[in-house]
């Protein structure tokens, strides 16, 4: 049972990328609360049928409000909207997210728009609604999704890694923040998925992938996690579990530490040594 002071009937629940996957699924539980529902995605053609699952998820009669819009631009006029036709904010989850920028060498455009939309468009979020959360004196979440990308940062989609990276350390500093506002009564969060099923993770696939969880287990577990007052949300899969993700975690810190190559992980000289080891202490 999810029992947040943010997460009330009577509140709204702001979600970005809010058409489908991890963004859908997090509206859904918003409804089934009894929580207003401000969708925001880009593309109008998919905001509207997701809306319908929205509203049937919910418990009461909420209002879901879709709004079609490119979260790298000024959100400024979004908020003004939604406070126009609603009370507090209760949840700010900034989950607007793209794949496909490529290597350092990929087309800049291609980073430009990765980074526009998986970085600035958390910190355009931000900027735009906190100042009004504050203002209204009541109990608030902030969800940003990052990715295990932008802490392990494995080679491939070095645009993505960087922009998740930034989300990270963004948020990071607004706890920091929020906690030390005399009398803030918000707290941020950060999302980090595992393998979820959703249309960035696909790629082509028709089917889900016995490893994957679907977008709604990652939301049961985000929330859990956020009642129980986590910061990182670090989401396992049907794949792997928190001891897999925190040894992986560990030796990309450990890059540093121990002065080997970056991403060493992946470099033939210590491929032998991480598989090594992750398999000490596997079996007990």
């Amino acid at each position: 049972m999810i029992d947040h002071p943010a997460l009330k009937p009577g509140r709204v629940a702001v979600i970005t990328g809010a058409a489908g996957g991890i963004g859908l699924a997090a509206a859904k539980t918003a409804a089934a609360l009894g929580m207003d529902v401000w969708m925001i995605d880009i593309s109008p053609d998919v905001l509207n049928p997701a809306a319908e699952q929205v509203r049937a998820a919910a418990a009461s009669d909420v209002t879901v409000t879709t709004q079609s819009f490119d979260v790298s631009g000024d959100m400024g006029s979004v908020c003004s909207t939604v406070r126009e036709h609603h009370g507090h904010v209760g949840l700010l989850m900034n989950n607007a997210g793209v794949g496909g920028g490529g290597d350092v060498l990929a087309p800049r455009e291609r980073w430009d728009r990765v980074l526009g939309v998986n970085l600035i468009g958390v910190l355009n979020g931000v900027q735009a609604f906190l100042p009004s959360m504050l203002a209204q004196g009541s109990p608030a979440l902030i969800v940003n999704t990052g990715s295990k990308q932008g802490i392990t940062t494995p080679p491939g989609d070095t645009a993505y890694n960087v922009s998740k990276a930034g989300v990270k350390a963004l948020t990071e500093g607004l706890q920091h923040t929020l906690r030390n506002t005399p009398g803030c009564q918000i707290s941020a969060h950060l999302l980090i998925p595992g393998f979820v099923w959703t249309g960035l993770t696909a790629r082509g696939r028709t089917e889900k992938p016995d490893g994957a969880w679907t977008p709604e287990q990652t939301m049961d577990f985000a929330f859990a996690r956020i009642v129980a007052g986590d910061f990182y949300i670090l989401c396992p899969d049907g794949e792997t579990d928190r001891a897999l993700d925190e040894k992986r975690m560990a030796w990309a810190m450990g890059d540093i530490i121990e002065n080997r190559p970056p991403l060493s992980r992946w470099h033939p000289d210590h491929a032998e040594a991480f598989k090594a080891y992750l398999a000490d202490g596997a079996d007990g």
